[in-house]
């Protein structure tokens, strides 16, 4: 089902499906019991741009200290919860704005409705999560291994048991390190359900490889209609994931706001250090709240003309460069102090 008219639900403060602009999501990798350190990375990545975060509550104690951390953020807070289904308990019952669980490994049906009664006292909506790595003997049996086909069936079947239980406050999440079997899925998974999904490619890798996974598979998911939340998982630091999942929505004609920089890819007629330069230009333009391109081009042959869509930008040349808007020249300034120039036309910008 198309994002426009899958179920809304609330998280928090926050509303998710039925059109609600798509929420991105990170995971905090530090240890949920030390809340100091847990509250500065969500902190973090609040000022990275966050929206909902989720931490692992692994034991009583983890639980337990949700409630503390949920007093010092600003983002709704998402319990990870595998195997037990009393953590999912004290977690809503610590302030959990939505509870991240397999109904297929916390003990029964019996347990899944103990958890489903307190999310529904709670108002708390339940994610419900298969992974690839987590399918049932008798789905690779009946399928012949893990298949995209096996994986939403897991997953329909987990959603039918908290259905049973009474509740339908549910989100669903479907993930794969393989890329293509994980679109599959999801094309598969929103011909069958009006949940809202989350969307990512699990273990896709480090902040290199896993970015170039993640923009494909997500990428084709996104622009299908499909998905309502995002995580783009990397083997790094998790505000990385957060700079990621910005430009990828971004460049779907998805979210708009933030500065978008394009640069040339460099050549032979380059003479300055443009790869030093459009990095510090990314760096720089990170914290300003404006919704335009800036350009960093290597050369002045070509800088204007393919600098023109951009709002503005500039060009290197032999120990000089331009100043462009709007593929018109402005003026020359001394190589040294580009960036400085750039700046000021942003530090002013109207």
């Amino acid at each position: 089902m198309h994002r426009e008219h899958t179920k809304v639900v609330q998280i928090g403060d926050r509303k998710i499906g039925g059109g609600n602009p798509i929420v991105i999501q990170s995971m905090t990798n530090t240890r949920t019991q030390d809340v100091r350190g847990t509250v500065a990375q969500i902190l973090e990545l609040e000022r990275a741009g966050c929206e909902v975060i989720r931490c692992t509550v692994p034991d009583m104690e983890a639980a337990e200290a949700l409630a503390e951390i949920k007093k010092q953020i600003h983002i709704p807070l998402v319990a990870d919860i595998h195997f037990d289904y009393r953590l999912a308990i004290a977690a809503m019952e610590c302030g959990a704005d939505k509870i991240r669980v397999n109904p297929g490994n916390i003990g029964g049906q019996e347990k899944v409705k103990a958890v489903a009664d307190v999310a529904k006292e709670r108002g708390i909506p339940i994610r419900i999560g298969v992974n690839s790595g987590s399918l049932e003997k008798a789905l690779l049996e009946k399928y012949g291994g893990v298949t995209a086909e096996g994986i939403v069936e897991s997953a329909l079947d987990k959603a039918r048991m908290v259905e049973a239980s009474g509740y339908d406050n549910l989100v669903i999440s479907i993930k794969s390190s393989d890329v293509l079997m994980c679109v599959k899925a999801h094309e598969l998974l929103a011909e069958k359900t009006s949940y809202p999904l989350h969307v990512g490619i699990t273990e896709s890798g480090t902040v290199w490889s896993g970015n170039i996974k993640s923009s494909v598979g997500l990428g084709i998911i996104l622009h299908e209609g499909i998905g309502d939340t995002i995580r783009v998982s990397l083997t790094g630091d998790p505000v990385e994931e957060i700079k990621a999942a910005k430009l990828i929505l971004r460049t779907l004609g998805l979210r708009k706001g933030g500065i978008e920089v394009v640069s040339c890819p460099t050549c032979g007629r380059t003479r300055i250090d443009l790869i030093g330069l459009a990095s510090q230009v990314e760096k720089m333009v990170e914290d300003y709240p404006l919704d335009i391109k800036v350009a960093v081009m290597g050369c002045a042959v070509n800088g204007p003309g393919e600098a023109k869509e951009a709002d503005i930008g500039i060009a290197g040349g032999d120990g000089e460069g331009l100043l462009i808007k709007k593929g018109e020249i402005l003026r020359k300034v001394p190589e040294t102090q580009l960036l400085n120039v750039l700046k000021e036309e942003l530090d002013n910008w109207k």
